[in-house]
């Protein structure tokens, strides 16, 4: 579903990817960690069209994207959910998710609503669909951003640090969404996060990065509890105490 080959990227003269090769099967599920500023945003926002590499290649579902088809291609294969919940602030719960697949996709009033009362439900919250985001507390607007998402009926969900602008009792119940998430077999997700135990029980395979490089990746059990390189041994020492 995913594949990047040779990617670079710099801002400035900072190089933030270097030579990043990647390839996400149908239905993985792959997490993403690594200290704050080794790459992992620019990483997943290079798959979604976000920023552009500098060189190197970008594919989703076996097309490569270019300046010419990024939009379209971007729209039928991925959607993504924010560090920040990006919630429009005039508009109901129900038309921030309603409003991408009406303009976007097409489709009637009706078959919108039906899918955001499907997702609504999802992430338990179908009481708060004539609410508007001020109302709603973190947990609960990033859930709408994930139901938002998921409206959208992408085969490709990008997660970046969903979490980590959430108070700390909020980040189960966002969390406990995604976890349910991850049983659906043909759903592609790739997760940037800080939450370990969120990793090991989800992931098929975890990449830990830094400095703008894979450092090292492989299944969450042997990673966390075999560390094979020292960088990585140093960063889940201290993350896992």
């Amino acid at each position: 579903m995913i594949k990047l080959a040779d990617v670079e990227k710099y801002f400035g003269s900072l190089h933030v990817l270097k030579n990043i090769n990647l390839t996400v099967a149908e239905g993985e599920k792959l997490v993403i960690i690594g200290p704050s500023g080794s790459g992992k945003s620019t990483l997943i926002r290079c798959i979604n069209a976000l920023e552009e590499p500098n060189s190197g290649q970008v594919m989703l579902n076996n097309e490569l994207l270019n300046k010419q088809n990024k939009t379209r291609l971007v729209r039928v294969n991925c959607a993504m959910v924010f560090q920040q919940f990006n919630l429009y602030p005039h508009m109901t719960v129900l038309k921030n998710i309603t409003l991408a697949p009406i303009k976007l996709q097409k489709k009637s009033r009706e078959e919108a609503r039906v899918l955001a009362y499907k997702y609504l439900d999802l992430v338990g919250l179908r009481e708060k669909a004539n609410a508007y985001p001020s109302t709603l507390s973190g947990g609960q607007q990033q859930r709408i951003a994930i139901a938002r998402a998921l409206a959208t009926q992408q085969k490709i969900l990008l997660f970046d640090e969903p979490t980590s602008a959430l108070d700390p009792e909020m980040v189960q119940e966002v969390l406990d969404v995604m976890i349910k998430l991850s049983s659906e077999k043909n759903t592609t997700m790739v997760v940037v996060t800080h939450e370990m135990g969120f990793a090991r029980q989800v992931a098929d395979r975890v990449i830990f990065m830094d400095d703008g490089a894979f450092v090292e990746q492989g299944e969450p059990d042997a990673l966390f509890d075999n560390p094979q390189n020292e960088r990585t041994k140093s960063f889940l020492s201290k993350i896992l105490r």
